[in-house]
């Protein structure tokens, strides 16, 4: 079933209008059912489902969609080819970017979505068949294994990785792993900007790869500012999946006799992981920018994004943005979009 790429791109902006929150859509469809969506998965509240939804529907704006694909050359007479799609399930509709660049480039899309994230799926892509019919015979929601495929994307732990690339591994495939962001202050940042940070810290609990796990500050940095700024992120504490962690680790790390700041719903230590536990935030001083400048360059395999206004960290994104990604900021800097269209060359 062939679609020219002009109906594709008018079906998603099509979806992007009925998915904001403000839509007669998801104040009747979507807004009745957040409480089934919560009880599947502790970590989707309201706040976290409707900001994702929200941030897809940016996403969709037709001018969004247009510079994004200007990039890329399509030609509407590709074959079509089945593209397996394993979702993650962190937050809410996470994997949505790939089923978009998999069927705007005019393939089809089998997806296997994870247990905890289920309903909202078949949620985007039953919307998305009613604005475009033909798309019911692109897209396919499995359960059970994933069969019939040419190629894959997949999402998920270190972990799962390595399954993912033993099963997968014969076909051409994307698999990412896990991947922290972090932030790097200069210790001049208003109190703005340190709230702004808040969103890239709290938003969706932290369970992002966009989220910031870890800080590099300069040596005597003063937290008082910090945790200041942040006050408003306290709702956190409210929820009892992030309650239950926060009060795991405090008490951890207290009966370690560890070193830490809290301020009763954020956990700070000195640590040069990149990775932290939920409600855990690591910090990491450095003297010399340069040292920073280094770090990141031997791990930059590990790190998703980085937040900072510091004029020597280059490819840095502004405070509060890291969650709200644009459409061409593609995960693990792996060009989804080329992929696709490299199977049909």
């Amino acid at each position: 079933m062939t679609l020219t790429l002009s109906e594709r791109v008018a079906a998603f902006v099509q979806l992007g209008q009925q998915i904001n929150s403000e839509s007669y859509f998801f104040n009747h469809s979507i807004k009745p059912i957040l409480g089934s969506i919560y009880n599947s998965n502790g970590w989707f509240t309201e706040q976290s489902v409707t900001k994702s939804l929200n941030s897809i529907s940016e996403m969709l704006r037709e001018e969004n969609l247009i510079e994004w694909l200007s990039a890329y050359h399509m030609s509407d007479n590709n074959s079509t080819k089945n593209i397996g799609i394993i979702m993650a399930s962190n937050i809410p509709m996470v994997g949505f970017h790939d089923l978009l660049c998999v069927l705007i480039s005019g393939n089809a899309a089998i997806v296997k979505t994870s247990k905890d994230d289920s309903i909202l799926p078949k949620i985007i892509c039953d919307k998305l068949i009613e604005s475009e019919p033909r798309f019911k015979y692109l897209i396919k929601i499995v359960e059970g294994k994933l069969e019939d495929f040419d190629a894959v994307i997949a999402t998920g732990s270190n972990n799962t990785a390595r399954y993912f690339e033993s099963y997968f591994g014969k076909y051409p495939n994307i698999i990412r792993k896990n991947r922290n962001s972090i932030a790097v202050l200069s210790g001049n940042e208003l109190s703005i900007d340190l709230q702004n940070l808040g969103h890239d810290i709290f938003d969706y609990f932290g369970l992002g790869c966009r989220n910031v796990n870890k800080l590099y500050v300069p040596i005597g940095y003063k937290f008082s500012n910090f945790f200041e700024s942040i006050f408003s992120f306290g709702y956190v504490a409210n929820i009892n999946k992030y309650a239950n962690n926060y009060d795991y680790n405090r008490a951890v790390y207290l009966m370690n006799s560890l070193p830490f700041l809290d301020n009763n719903f954020l956990i700070i230590r000195e640590s040069k992981d990149f990775s932290s536990p939920v409600a855990v935030l690591n910090y990491e001083y450095y003297s010399e920018i340069q040292e920073v400048i280094n770090d990141i360059e031997v791990h930059k395999n590990n790190i998703q994004c980085i937040v900072s206004s510091h004029e020597a960290i280059v490819s840095s994104i502004d405070f509060g943005k890291s969650q709200t990604p644009m459409l061409w900021d593609y995960a693990d800097n792996i060009d989804t979009i080329k992929f696709l269209i490299e199977l049909n060359n």
